[in-house]
């Protein structure tokens, strides 16, 4: 036979072809989706908020799926393949300018979300995220009800939990200002609640504690720390007032333990989120001495009970008294 530039070309295709077959259509043809553990469909509205993320571009800034060199950021459950069934398109993004988000239902109540989505600087105030306002309140509802799903089984049961501790956190609220602190601190065990602020309350600790106040809170609980930043209107129950922290410290004396405490993991049902994978202790500690002496007008730094300073320390004096001591200072 001979060979013409017509064969040569038939010939090449026959081979792509067939390669192509080998490759994509085969596998295609025989594999089986197996659902995962955690799988679920989605439902109407679920679908409805896919499509929303889908057609507004969000995985461009997150991803859908946790690897396995992703175990040290805090991720609970690699992805599995299984996890996906049935998403069309499953659309699992490679950029991630802002957080994974495969297992972010339940992280948040809804109302949180909210807030987030009509402006995400109200919940996370250095965030790059575009407003999504435009979007109107259904389909605000449906992505939300999407971001929600978002991990499943496992999702649902965390959204459970959220809305377990919702209403009593919005029935303590409704108890007024002294009622809502009195149940927050009755959620602190009890070894918490009388445990100081080991860390001086310095200069330095509270420039630290101001500027993560300033990346992380002060949306929520406004700049004079009174609950009334921007995100107030949309969260129910509203953010604390810690002014009203002064009348309520534990033997009128003790806060920071409190505070670490609340900060390291939230206040379950409200939108006050944890921070235990996004602060280190020290700073969780720089923050309760600046909440405590800007808002409350104290701080239990170095009081006792106080075991040995680290060798970094330099002699300090706790010169904000507790209430009712005016005048006397405690420290080393």
């Amino acid at each position: 036979m001979k060979m013409t530039p017509a064969l040569l070309i038939i010939g090449a295709l026959l081979v792509f072809w067939a390669s192509a077959f080998i490759i994509v259509g085969i596998p295609a043809l025989t594999m089986k989706e197996t659902p995962s553990e955690i799988w679920r469909p989605m439902t109407a509205e679920e679908e409805a908020g896919h499509k929303l993320y889908v057609r507004n571009g969000c995985s461009y800034c997150h991803s859908l799926f946790i690897r396995i060199n992703d175990w040290d950021i805090g991720a609970e459950r690699i992805a599995k393949s299984g996890d996906y069934v049935g998403q069309e398109p499953a659309i699992l993004g490679s950029e991630r300018t802002g957080p994974d988000l495969s297992q972010e239902g339940g992280e948040h109540p809804d109302d949180w979300h909210l807030a987030h989505f009509v402006n995400p600087r109200f919940t996370s105030p250095i965030s790059l995220m575009p407003s999504w306002e435009f979007l109107g309140p259904v389909e605000i509802r449906q992505l939300t009800a999407y971001v929600q799903a978002l991990g499943l089984k496992a999702a649902d049961a965390r959204v459970a939990r959220q809305q377990h501790w919702k209403a009593p956190a919005v029935a303590a609220y409704a108890g007024g200002l002294d009622a809502n602190v009195e149940w927050l601190h009755s959620q602190v065990p009890e070894v918490w609640r009388r445990m100081p602020n080991p860390y001086p309350a310095t200069e330095a600790s509270l420039q630290r504690g101001k500027r993560i106040y300033q990346e992380f809170c002060i949306n929520c609980h406004g700049p004079v720390g009174d609950g009334k930043g921007p995100a107030f209107r949309y969260m129910n129950p509203p953010p604390l007032n810690f002014t009203t922290l002064r009348r309520h410290l534990v033997e009128n004396r003790y806060i920071g333990g409190i505070f670490y405490y609340q900060i390291m993991n939230g206040i379950t049902g409200t939108g006050m989120p944890y921070f235990k994978k996004h602060l280190e202790s020290e700073k969780i500690w720089d923050l309760a001495n600046y909440l405590g002496v800007s808002f409350v007008g104290y701080t239990d730094a170095n009081i006792e009970p106080r075991g040995i300073d680290a060798s970094y320390e330099e002699p300090w004096q706790n010169r904000y008294p507790q209430p009712g001591q005016e005048g006397a200072v405690t420290g080393k």
